[in-house]
């Protein structure tokens, strides 16, 4: 049977943990229609998702023609060329692609880019309000601070920022198959601009992830000149794009959850254990990207044929009740948090590290620099954009004076962490 479920819409992304509940009582795994992917199962429970996640021999990226998964045969070649990238990949190709730039990404190399990303941080929480009040934390924040320290990383110039937030702002308004459209032209625009940055790159040298691309081809490296340019934008937009939601996401929780603020206020040490737990509760990566099935198999005894479609779902995964207590509730002192948000296996998350350090400084930066920030309207009437896959918050209008204006006892969504753990 085929659930039919709208992942789309205001009731899915206000209440994940009630819709994915219901989800669940279908099966571990359940045959849905997803948008602009059409008839796809997506799981439902943690093992189903690590299942998938980590047989790399039965559930590939691509098809036996090699084209990726989820690409149509009506998609222009640029869109083609963007897509194929190690996100995309099976091994060897996944793992050819990834040692290219793994170094730029191990956890020394990371935290030693924190006093830097501390420092944008803090000066983008001090210019927060300097357009007027109230401010759209999305826009002014969350969106800046990632594709600021993902530009710096690559060796982009600053300058071109404001057209990163212009095409970050295009990708997450993809909704259906009318707005790909709209969205191609975009791809085409990044994608003619981010091969005038490597041939800049191959003319005039420079520092970052790029030079170093342009290193490794002059080497003789296993890398085209396409996948140079598939690379730069995979970078570029999952280094980006995820982190502005995770950021939007937990300072959307924190603001109308006082209880939890309170706690995380009185000891910043604290905040790693809080981004592990945003990251699960917030889950701004909903669904992987599809895979296909190699051989008939089952997964937590449903039968999937060969050649059927299916994506992981994390969102279900990291609300499942048989991985975590009380799923439902936000645990800022949750511990164990085996969440999937990064995935598990060959593609577990390049950035991770860079992303959890991002979270951190953003969240720490922000409510030390304001005190008294809150919500500038009731939490009813903050919306999610209509991306299917993506968890992201539309607009979050602040105000530096506001914090108890619109509290979480209004909506009544969040238990407080000491009354979570009181029955």
């Amino acid at each position: 049977m085929t659930v039919r479920l709208d992942f789309t819409s205001e009731a899915f992304f206000r209440d994940p943990p009630k819709v994915i509940a219901s989800l669940r009582m279908s099966g571990p795994v359940v045959a849905t229609r997803f948008p602009l992917i059409g008839d796809v199962w997506i799981t439902t429970t943690h093992d189903a998702t690590a299942q998938v996640l980590k047989g790399g021999a039965t559930f590939t990226l691509r098809k036996e023609d090699g084209d990726v998964a989820g690409l149509r045969w009506w998609m222009p070649r640029y869109v083609r060329t963007i897509a194929n990238n190690m996100l995309t990949m099976d091994e060897p190709d996944h793992t050819r692609l990834r040692s290219i730039v793994d170094e730029a990404f191990r956890r020394r190399a990371i935290v030693a880019m924190e006093p830097r990303i501390r420092a944008i941080a803090d000066g983008l929480a001090d210019e927060l309000f300097s357009a007027g009040r109230p401010a759209d934390l999305v826009q002014r924040y969350a969106r800046i601070l990632p594709l600021a320290v993902i530009s710096e990383l690559l060796g982009l110039p600053p300058a071109d920022r404001p057209r990163f937030i212009a095409w970050a702002n295009e990708m997450s308004s993809l909704t259906n198959v009318v707005s790909f459209f709209r969205l191609l032209w975009a791809f085409r625009k990044m994608r003619a601009y981010l091969e005038r940055q490597l041939q800049i790159a191959r003319v005039q040298g420079g520092e970052g992830l790029i030079a170093e691309l342009i290193q490794v081809e002059r080497e003789g490296g296993e890398i085209s000149p396409d996948e140079m340019v598939s690379m730069v934008f995979l970078l570029l937009a999952a280094g980006s794009e995820t982190t502005t939601h995770l950021i939007s996401g937990s300072a959307y929780e924190l603001l109308r959850s006082p209880g939890l603020r309170d706690w995380l206020e009185q000891d910043w040490s604290r905040i790693g254990l809080a981004v592990e737990e945003f990251l699960r509760f917030v889950s701004p990566v909903q669904f992987s990207k599809p895979r296909y099935v190699r051989r008939h198999v089952e997964v937590e005894g449903v039968r999937l044929k060969k050649g059927d479609r299916v994506m992981v779902m994390l969102a279900a995964a990291n609300m499942d009740p048989a991985m975590h207590d009380r799923p439902e509730s936000l645990d800022l002192e949750r511990k164990p948090n085996r969440h999937l948000s990064f995935g598990t296996g060959i593609h577990f998350c390049l950035g991770h590290q860079l992303a959890r350090i991002e979270a951190a400084c953003a969240l720490e930066a922000l409510f030390v620099r304001w005190p008294k920030l809150g919500l500038a309207v009731d939490p009813v009437d903050v919306h999610w954009r209509k991306r299917p896959g993506l968890r992201a918050i539309a607009k979050l209008p602040v105000t530096p004076e506001g914090r108890g204006t619109h509290a979480a006892a209004s909506e009544g969504a969040i238990v407080d962490r000491s009354l979570a753990r009181a029955d």
